[in-house]
C-alpha cells in the first residue's frame, strides 16, 4: 500500500510539473498565433504530431516500445498542443465573419464530438484486426489530409499599422483585454469553475467510478464513457440553433442541467441510470462551453484573438491537472458519490453568481467591441 501511495504522488507530481510547463508555453503560443501566420504554425504542429504518430508506430511494430518512448511522446505532444490550441481557436474567426461566428465554431465542435464518437470504434478495430501499429500510421496519414486542407487557406492579410504593432505587442495585453471586458471575464470564470467542479470527475475519475461505485465490467465502462460522445455531440449541434439574445437563458439551463446531472451521477445504481445521467452532464458542459466560447471570441480583438484564446484555454487545460489531484483527495476522503454530489452543488452555487454578473455586464455593455 505504502509503495502504490508513493507511486501515485510521483503521477501527480509529474502531471503538475507537465501543467505548468504547457501553461507557459500556452502563453507563447497565444503571442506566437497573433504575430504570425497561424496557419503556418497548425501546419508545423500537424507535421510534428504525424512524425510522433509514424515513431510511435514503428516502435511498436519493431516491438522496442517502452515507456519511456510513450513518456517523451506524451510530452512533446502537450509541448505541440500549447502551439496549436490557441492558434486553431483563433483561426476560425479570421475564416468567416462576426455574424457566422457562433455556427462556425457550433460546426467545429459537431465534427470533433463527431470523431470522438467514431474514433475509438474504428481504432479498437483496427487494432483488433491488423494491430496496434496500423491505428498509429493511419492516425499520422489524417494528418496529412488536414495539412492539405491548411494548405489551401490564404495566409492572413496584413492589417493596419495600428493593428500589426498590437500584434507584437506581449502577453499583458491580452490579460488586460480579459480583466478590463466583463463579459469576457465572467465567461472565462464560468469556464474555469466547470474545469475544477466537474471537469475531473468525467474526464479523470470515471473508471474508479464504474469499478468501485457501480461494479460494472470493462465493456459496459465503454458504453457508458461512448454516452458521454452522444451528449456531447447533440450539445454542439444545438449550438447551432440558439438565438443571440437567448443566450443567458441557455446559459442557465446549462449550468442547471450539469448540477441535476451531477446529483444523478452520484445517486445512481443501474448502468442505465448513469448512461442517462452522463449524456445530460456532457450536454450541458458542451452547450455551456461552446455559448462561453462563442462570446469569448465575439468579444476579442483580431490582433489579441491569439493571447485570448491561449488564456480561455488556460482555463481548462491549464487548471485541470490540479483540479484533478484537489478533486481526487477529496474523493478519496468523503467517498466518490458524496464528491460528485458536492462538486455539482458547489459548481451550482459558483456558476449562479457567475451568471448573475454576467447578466449585469451585459445588460451595460454593446454585445461586440
Amino acid at each position: 500500500m505504502g509503495g502504490e501511495v508513493i507511486s501515485l504522488l510521483g503521477t501527480w507530481m509529474q502531471m503538475l510539473a507537465q501543467g505548468w510547463v504547457v501553461t507557459a508555453l500556452t502563453m507563447y503560443g497565444g503571442s506566437l498565433a497573433d504575430r504570425l501566420d497561424k496557419r503556418g504554425i497548425l501546419i508545423a504542429t500537424q507535421i510534428v504530431q504525424a512524425a510522433l504518430a509514424v515513431a510511435v508506430g514503428w516502435l511498436v511494430a519493431t516491438h522496442q516500445v517502452q515507456i519511456f518512448h510513450i513518456v517523451i511522446a506524451g510530452m512533446l505532444l502537450g509541448i505541440s498542443t500549447a502551439f496549436e490550441m490557441p492558434a486553431a481557436s483563433a483561426l476560425v474567426p479570421e475564416l468567416v465573419g462576426r455574424e457566422q461566428l457562433s455556427a462556425a465554431i457550433a460546426v467545429d465542435r459537431s465534427i470533433f464530438h463527431a470523431t470522438r464518437l467514431g474514433g475509438p470504434a474504428l481504432g479498437g478495430w483496427v487494432i483488433g484486426q491488423y494491430g496496434t501499429a496500423l491505428a498509429f500510421y493511419l492516425n499520422a496519414l489524417t494528418f496529412v489530409a488536414l495539412i492539405a486542407a491548411l494548405l489551401t487557406l490564404h495566409p492572413r492579410p496584413r492589417g493596419t499599422d495600428e493593428e500589426e504593432r498590437e500584434r507584437q505587442s506581449g502577453m499583458r495585453e491580452g490579460w488586460r483585454h480579459v480583466r478590463g471586458d466583463r463579459p469576457t471575464f465572467t465567461m472565462i470564470l464560468l469556464l474555469a469553475s466547470s474545469t475544477v467542479c466537474i471537469s475531473p470527475f468525467f474526464m479523470i475519475l470515471m473508471p474508479l467510478y464504474s469499478r468501485h461505485v457501480l461494479h460494472i465490467p470493462a465493456g459496459q465502462h465503454g458504453l457508458l464513457m461512448a454516452s458521454s460522445g452522444i451528449g456531447a455531440f447533440i450539445g454542439s449541434l444545438w449550438l447551432l440553433s440558439i438565438r443571440r439574445q437567448n443566450r443567458n437563458a441557455w446559459l442557465r439551463a446549462a449550468v442547471a442541467m450539469i448540477v441535476v446531472a451531477m446529483c444523478g451521477l452520484a445517486a445512481a445504481q443501474t448502468l442505465a441510470h448513469a448512461i442517462v445521467a452522463m449524456i445530460a452532464l456532457t450536454l450541458g458542459t458542451s452547450t455551456l462551453f461552446g455559448l462561453a466560447n462563442t462570446i469569448v471570441q465575439e468579444r476579442a480583438p483580431d490582433p489579441l484573438r491569439g493571447r485570448v484564446s491561449a488564456i480561455a484555454g488556460l482555463s481548462f487545460f491549464g487548471m485541470l491537472p490540479f483540479a484533478g489531484l484537489l478533486i481526487t483527495e477529496f474523493a478519496d476522503l468523503a467517498g466518490l458519490r458524496s464528491a460528485m454530489a458536492a462538486g455539482g452543488l458547489c459548481y451550482g452555487v459558483i456558476a449562479a453568481l457567475v451568471l448573475r454578473r454576467f447578466r449585469r455586464c451585459t445588460a451595460e455593455a454593446s454585445p461586440l467591441r
